[in-house]
């Protein structure tokens, strides 16, 4: 089966990322928690999916077993929803169970809801499925995979040496622009935790590499980005004297 066309399930029509809605004027009433943790438990897919859903909007402790359960429910829309739940109601108990689900689902936009959750929870253990992802998966479970590594890599140095090569690849190699500015997001978020050393001066090459030869503009202003926000003097350096050339 083709992972990109998953329109059997129409997962991204009925269930919609919390990183990819768009906040309206109107903000609707949060959902009733004794409600939501009672139909966590119904014999309904459509209900389970409405309150693991809600989860994802809410925070209680309480559902937390439960979602851990509704990883490996049947129904597809009902995992991703659990996923998205742990990534708002993240648990050390969480991390093993999603990452055991990863590697199981068929179902891309399920795989790319654990992702986001294992960032989320920023937990170590996570580093070399989000490596693997970064480098195998679908273009959406890779997008996040970048970012979650960010957030997970800093919390060790050792960590970060085994991220930094994946990120750059991704950074030069990736086909879709999206997930090479979230690479170089990535890379620039790292390197800022880095002592001044090989590692880093290799991270700062790579983007500006990117900022130079990518093709994509969306990929270049991400790359300034990221060379901004670390403020290495040679990132700058190059920076204003591409800006005085006019190629930024």
């Amino acid at each position: 089966m083709n992972e990109d066309d998953l329109s059997t399930f129409d997962i991204e029509s009925e269930l919609e990322s919390p990183l990819d809605e768009d906040i309206g004027n109107e903000t609707p009433p949060p959902p009733n928690v004794e409600e939501m943790l009672a139909l966590l438990e119904s014999s309904d897919p459509s209900q389970r999916t409405i309150a693991a859903r809600s989860f994802s909007e809410i925070q209680d402790e309480r559902a937390i077993p439960h979602l851990i359960r509704l990883l490996t429910d049947i129904c597809p829309l009902v995992r991703v929803s659990a996923a998205y739940g742990l990534g708002r109601n993240t648990s050390v108990d969480a991390v093993e169970p999603l990452i055991e689900q990863y590697y199981k689902d068929w179902n891309g936009y399920v795989r790319k809801g654990i992702v986001w959750a294992l960032g989320n929870c920023r937990d170590r253990r996570s580093v070399g499925l989000l490596v693997k992802a970064l480098k195998t998966d679908i273009s959406a479970v890779r997008l996040w995979a970048a970012s979650g590594l960010a957030q997970i890599a800093h919390l060790a140095y050792e960590d970060v040496i085994v991220t930094i090569p994946p990120l750059i690849e991704g950074l030069r190699r990736d086909a879709v622009p999206a997930v090479r500015s979230n690479c170089a997001w990535a890379l620039g978020q790292l390197a800022r935790e880095l002592p001044s050393n090989v590692v880093y001066a290799t991270t700062i090459d790579a983007l500006l590499e990117a900022l130079v030869e990518d093709e994509e503009l969306g990929v270049k202003e991400d790359a300034k980005d990221a060379l901004l926000r670390v403020g290495d003097p040679r990132g700058l350096q190059t920076i204003e004297e591409l800006e005085l050339e006019g190629i930024v």
